[in-house]
């Protein structure tokens, strides 16, 4: 298993973290298997979407706070409920196939990283396995 470290640079932003996760695929010397990343933080999440134009992410993130918006009478006393909700439905992990040593995604697809309550550091775990 690696570690993946970032910093992220908003409350909200997501991160491409394909190349670092296909890094780990290839330093990890396995060609047929599945990648398996995960996030442990309550407030943060994992996608897989398209990675040719950026607009996607802003478009997710800002249809994300009209669904969720940062203050709506939460009881949670830290004030991140909207960030707890988001990164539950986004979801923790994502299992991606590995063929030939490559991340088997498809041609417009990347991975990323959802902040929901930061700027933070923060880490992802990523465990590629044989098979």
């Amino acid at each position: 298993m690696e570690q993946l470290s970032l910093r992220t640079s908003a409350r909200a932003c997501m991160v491409d973290i394909t190349r670092e996760v296909q890094q780990v695929v290839t330093q990890s010397g396995v060609q047929d298997g599945f990648c398996i990343v995960y996030v442990p933080h309550t407030t943060a999440g994992l996608t897989i979407n398209e990675n040719a134009d950026p607009t996607v992410q802003s478009d997710i993130m800002a249809e994300l706070d009209k669904v969720i918006p940062w203050r709506d009478g939460y009881e949670h006393m830290e004030g991140n409920s909207a960030a707890h909700i988001k990164a539950s439905m986004m979801g923790p992990s994502h299992t991606v196939l590995v063929n030939k040593g490559r991340l088997m995604l498809g041609t417009w697809q990347g991975i990323y990283f959802c902040e929901f309550d930061g700027p933070r550091q923060r880490k992802v775990w990523v465990k590629v396995v044989s098979g």
